[in-house]
């Protein structure tokens, strides 16, 4: 009874409340500005909470609260590196524990068997493909321990990241904010320019960087547990229980000084509209109502300035509010040119209708900057602002994964924490709190900084009137134009609404509009694709075609690419690329004939090998993500498989394992897989050896054709299904 007891209480509480609109949420009435159902998701009591700045700081108090998990270790993030050093401000561990975030893992679960840890990160696209590690599957999964798993997440509409940065330690401890456990990310508050020990896995430098994290313990922790385990059972479709047994031992760090005790912890988040699942926008309102609160001090952090409604909220406000003033500390540009093109563009628009606005006086936009050793402005660097902070006068703070930009607002899934503060001890907490973020950036102590402000009588006095101290300063951000950007990419970047977007009464009245939508995207996904593989050294068929072209007119050559085929699907080597190969290399239909016989001995042969090993040992091979695969596959038989091959969930050889440990049936499957192949073998043959000209040497005719029958060969393989399913109605 007592379990399900529990069990019916977080179910009630795991219920969404009604989502908030995309419009901007009207203003307040009188009361408290954290209002579940409207801003936050629940506002729950922590014993503690820290503000933790820097990425040496947390990554080292982090470390010494993972030491002391007993049950369970969740990890969200926007990325994860296995290679990365967890260690603290000294550079290093002394706690006798590998240094590198899977060893570390790993060697915890070794010392407690009983130690169960899961990692949770963004299936992300492929525009970040060069900027994370390569291969997160094998080196979190197959390298370490089975204690340990990992589930790739893209439980998300088109275009949309998991943006969220949370680590929840036996539904006791947790972290969020806005550092995820990954590379190029560990710095120290003294942010020194050519810090030796700011090197990446690669062994590369890289330039100051600054984060800030909140740590929690208590309900507001046992809360962000259970936001993992709604994402888990979305991703995974596995369900999670709680710790077996109630915490008792303390999991809050050594040397961790709360900055707050017995305080209340608002849990904002923002989830797109996916599926069944209501759009979140808590997030959003959030924003606003804090800016809709402030009466005479706005202090913001943030790595992107863009949302232009955000920008509109505070002009207005500063209006209303002749006192009000707001420093805006960003970063004073982007590292890469993806980032410039998609989000500068937006930052050079928002920044202009500031200084158009009237208010422009009482708002300053600035960059922290350290001097190194040498002289002038060669020496300096600018100083990476990734955090995402906002402080209102001395009530309210807010720690959290989400950007100022339109993506947070209602696109990336994001998880923010904040303090309302009630009483004069919290109120200085929340002043404490930011006189130290600006101290970092002046080189000046808390106590400093409150002095200094007391004796200027405003913030943005602080900020023109202070002189550099220990190489550290603010500098005003220089204005862009957009004549170096190009044109559009940042609403497709940077969107206002998914770029999906559809209520469900519009497509209940319009049902074709998201497949044109969906057909339009993925002819220019094709496109792009194409492009970048010409340019690329992944343009396998050409070079497998060249190396077999020898052989093409030898009587065992067909014999030989079929186990070409099952060699290859034991190597999981995409099937597409071999049957491009075999096509142009064989010619017509003799090439779509062996073709089609090699993908199905090589879907034959890995479905006996998944039926040999069972669900247990493909799991550990796959991840947790074998549930949502299961599923699909177990649903309807033969229309299942093959609409999973047409559409597919999985790459080819992971959805044989898992349809042959799962026991679908034998008739099922070969009957499904060959439907479900059925559609490309009849467009690659109509192209031929066309295709491979196509890729090797792309022009924009050539690009286009192919795209119009990449196009056919959805709406054929949408066609068998309907087909299928019509004919299985019948039966």
């Amino acid at each position: 009874m007592p379990q399900l007891a529990e069990d019916m209480m977080e179910n009630a509480l795991a219920e969404r409340p009604t989502p908030v609109k995309a419009s901007p949420p009207a203003p307040l009435s009188e009361g408290p500005v954290l209002r579940p159902g409207r801003n936050v998701w629940r506002i729950e009591h922590a014993p503690r909470a820290a503000i933790i700045a820097d990425g040496a700081n947390y990554f080292g108090a982090l470390r010494r609260a993972l030491i002391e998990a007993r049950e369970t270790i969740h990890i969200a993030g926007w990325d994860l590196d296995s290679r990365m050093k967890l260690v603290g401000p000294e550079g290093t561990a002394d706690d006798g524990l590998p240094e590198t975030l899977a060893a570390f893992l790993s060697a915890l679960v070794a010392r407690n068997p009983r130690l169960r840890v899961r990692l949770l990160l963004w299936d992300y696209s492929v525009l970040f493909a060069f900027e994370r590690e390569l291969t997160p599957i094998y080196s979190f999964l197959w390298s370490t321990p089975p204690q340990i798993e990992l589930c790739l997440d893209d439980s998300l509409p088109l275009g949309a990241s998991h943006h969220q940065k949370i680590v929840v330690i036996d539904d006791a401890m947790a972290f969020s904010g806005g550092l995820d456990l990954t590379r190029r990310r560990w710095d120290t508050s003294d942010h020194v320019p050519d810090d030796p020990r700011r090197i990446d896995p690669t062994g590369a430098a890289y330039a100051p960087f600054h984060d800030v994290q909140m740590a929690v313990d208590g309900a507001a922790a046992s809360a962000l547990g259970r936001l993992f385990r709604d994402r888990w059972k979305r991703a995974a479709c596995e369900r999670l229980p709680p710790p077996r047994r109630r915490v008792t031992t303390d999991r809050w760090p050594e040397g961790l000084a709360p900055d707050f005790r017995d305080i209340g912890i608002g849990i904002s988040r923002t989830l797109p509209a996916f599926e069944a699942e209501p759009e979140v926008r808590e997030v959003e309102a959030l924003f606003f109502d804090m800016i809709d609160s402030a009466e005479r001090q706005l202090y913001l952090e943030n790595q992107f300035f863009t949302c232009e409604r955000f920008t509109e909220r505070l002009i207005a406000r500063l209006r209303e509010r002749p006192a009000l003033e707001a420093i805006i500390v960003v970063p004073q540009g982007y590292r890469s040119w993806f980032e410039h093109q998609s989000m500068g563009a937006g930052r050079a628009r928002v920044l202009q209708r500031l200084d158009a606005s009237g208010v422009a006086d009482r708002v300053r936009v600035v960059f922290p900057q350290v001097e190194g050793e040498g002289e002038g402005d060669a020496a300096s660097a600018p100083i990476m602002v990734h955090s995402k902070v906002t402080i209102v006068d001395d009530r309210l703070l807010r720690i959290g994964s989400a950007n100022l930009c339109n993506r947070s607002m209602g696109f990336d899934s994001e998880c923010d924490l904040v303090i309302d503060a009630d009483d004069a001890d919290e109120r200085a907490a929340v002043l404490a709190v930011r006189d130290r973020m600006l101290g970092e950036h002046l080189g000046l102590s808390a106590e400093e900084v409150g002095a200094a402000i007391e004796r200027a009588g405003s913030l943005t006095a602080l900020i023109d009137n202070a002189a550099p101290a220990k190489g550290r300063r603010l500098v005003p951000v220089p204005r862009e134009g957009e004549a170096d950007m190009l044109i559009g990419i940042d609403s497709l970047a940077d969107p206002v609404e998914p770029i999906y977007e559809e209520r469900p009464e519009e497509a209940a009245r319009n049902p074709r509009k998201r497949w044109l939508v969906a057909l339009g995207v993925a002819a220019l996904v094709v496109v792009g694709l194409l492009i970048a593989w010409a340019y690329s050294p992944l343009s396998e068929p050409e070079r497998i075609i060249a190396a077999l072209d020898s052989i093409a007119h030898r009587p065992w050559a067909p014999a030989f690419m079929v186990g070409v085929f099952i060699v290859a699907g034991f190597l999981i080597f995409p099937v597409s690329v071999l049957i491009v190969a075999t096509v142009a290399l064989f010619g017509g239909w003799t090439g779509a004939l062996i073709a089609g016989i090699g993908a199905m001995a090589s879907a034959l042969a890995t479905y006996g090998i998944g039926r040999r090993l069972g669900s247990g040992l493909v799991r550990r091979f796959i991840g947790p993500r074998i549930n949502r695969i299961r599923r699909r596959l177990t649903e309807s038989g033969v229309l299942a498989v093959a609409t999973v091959r047409m559409v597919p969930v999985a790459p080819f050889t992971v959805v044989n394992l898992v349809a042959g440990a799962a026991g679908v049936r034998f008739l099922d499957y070969t009957a499904g897989t060959a439907l479900g192949l059925l559609p490309g073998l009849v467009v690659l043959t109509a192209l031929g050896r066309q295709i491979v000209d196509v890729i090797s040497q792309p022009s924009l005719g050539s690009v286009a054709m192919l795209a119009g029958f990449v196009v056919l060969w959805i709406l054929v393989s949408l066609g068998l299904q309907m087909l299928v399913a019509r004919m299985r109605g019948r039966a």
